[in-house]
């Protein structure tokens, strides 16, 4: 993998020659090259993408651009793997900063996830289905496909939760808990159901008897932007403005799901913003660029982040335009910075995943 830092000289230059080489080496480069930015993105990477939006629609997104050898991800490593995954043989897929991770899908690795899944299966035996969040690293993916289980995003977890209860009484979710439990409580399990898996404790800090009795076993994990939103936080803004409508992500805690008017994926935070009436009053839970763009798209509604002073995504803001011009310079040269690149197995496994996923769907 091609890593080294990106050479000092990016950052001398000014904005606007930054953008003008981004802009005359895309033009240079034609349809050899899609760059593909996520919702999470800062404004100035995400200017340039040919295409928007989160991971795995991106990552369609760009396997359908056939002609393009090389995919720039304008996101985090675990969606630059899934646009490996699904893309072709010939195509090259490139994360401009290789230290452009996830917090959340670090919190669950496949050692720790199979020595959970060993002590399941000893005390429930093959009884127990596992599904990962999108938002994990390709070998969990490929887990669950070795082991009749499936990939789900924010927008069909609960389609893929009544899936899996049809085929297995009990459900093991990582990395997020605090999807796991909303849409587990959505699907009508009851939370005294649901047990804490905590990775470095024997049984994940259970006894053998709760194991047996739960029906929705959550991996200890969560993204740390979304945690950070509180009911006082929404207590709040509901004294200041009263008529303030609450949208949040379903990353968020349980409780700040329970007190919010609306709760989805980021696409239909998306969609509800669009279609909201002019005048309305928005307080949104999730992370702050989208809810900055969304605000200057929408000048006639009044929108403000659940917490104003909210940091961003550190990760993802990794990725910035030096780093983007970096790697489109070097794309000149058929020099790919970053090559991500999965294991044909793991690979294998991790399609197989998604692909029930979207045969469920």
């Amino acid at each position: 993998m091609y890593s080294q830092p990106i050479p000092e000289k990016y950052y001398k230059l000014t904005q606007q020659e930054i953008d003008e080489r981004i802009l005359a080496h895309k033009a240079e480069l034609g349809e050899k090259l899609v760059i593909l930015g996520h919702h999470y993105q800062r404004d100035e990477v995400i200017q340039f993408a040919d295409y928007r939006g989160d991971s795995f629609k991106l990552s369609q997104l760009a396997a359908s651009r056939s002609q393009a050898d090389y995919i720039v991800f304008c996101g985090v490593h675990f969606m630059a793997e899934s646009a490996d995954i699904l893309s072709a043989s010939h195509q090259k897929v490139s994360l401009p900063d290789i230290n452009a991770g996830c917090h959340m899908a670090d919190m669950a690795d496949l050692d720790l996830v199979e020595d959970c899944w060993e002590q399941l299966t000893d005390v429930c035996g093959d009884n127990t289905i596992p599904i990962t969040y999108m938002n994990s690293a390709a070998d969990l993916k490929a887990f669950c496909g070795e082991n009749e289980g499936a990939v789900c995003t924010s927008s069909n977890s609960s389609a893929i939760m009544d899936w899996a209860f049809n085929k297995k009484e009990k459900l093991l979710f990582f990395p997020d808990e605090h999807l796991g439990r909303n849409t587990g409580v959505a699907h009508g399990i009851n939370l005294e159901e649901m047990i804490l898996w905590k990775p470095n404790e024997e049984m994940g800090g259970n006894s053998e008897e709760e194991v047996e009795k739960a029906k929705l076993i959550l991996w200890q994990g969560n993204c740390p932007i979304h945690q950070l939103f509180t009911p006082k936080q929404i207590n709040r803004l509901r004294q200041d403005v009263p008529e303030i409508q609450i949208l949040v992500h379903p990353e968020c805690r349980y409780e700040v799901v329970q007190m919010a008017d609306l709760s989805g994926s980021t696409a239909y935070i998306i969609k509800v913003i669009e279609e909201a009436p002019a005048g309305s009053k928005w307080g949104i839970g999730t992370e702050m660029h989208l809810v900055n763009r969304l605000a200057d798209q929408h000048p006639d509604k009044w929108i403000t982040s659940i917490d104003p002073s909210m940091c961003l995504c550190t990760t993802m803001n990794r990725v910035d335009a030096p780093h983007l011009l970096w790697t489109l310079e070097n794309l000149l040269d058929d020099e790919v910075i970053n090559h991500i690149t999965v294991e044909p197995d793991i690979s294998y496994w991790a399609k197989v995943a998604l692909d029930r996923m979207l045969q469920i769907v």
